[in-house]
């Protein structure tokens, strides 16, 4: 079974080029466990681009082989050090789990 692991995160700043530079920020951080988190079979992370006043901020999509590995994930070191800077700058946090 491989599980999907979405989330998708409303930045806290009022500022449309500050959300817009922190979500990149967020996206580099994210994309960059790739390789780092052994749990993680794929990992895709992006800044919104468009309509920013409506869309949320950045969306993260990664895939794992288990809930196991996705616990695993979540307590990496390197992830818990991106997940340390994202609550910094968040306001609103969603996130679905489905297998694929």
């Amino acid at each position: 079974m491989t599980l999907r692991h979405v989330v998708t995160w409303k930045l806290a700043s009022e500022d449309v080029a500050e959300r817009g530079a922190q979500a990149a920020e967020v996206a580099r951080r994210l994309n960059a466990l790739h390789g780092v988190v052994p749990q993680l079979l794929s990992v895709s992370a992006g800044a919104n681009t468009l309509y920013p006043d409506a869309n949320w901020d950045v969306t993260l999509i990664a895939d794992v082989e288990s809930v196991e590995a996705l616990e695993q994930y979540q307590v990496h070191p390197a992830h818990e050090e991106v997940a340390g800077y994202i609550r910094t700058v968040v306001a609103s946090r969603v996130a679905v789990d489905f297998e694929v």
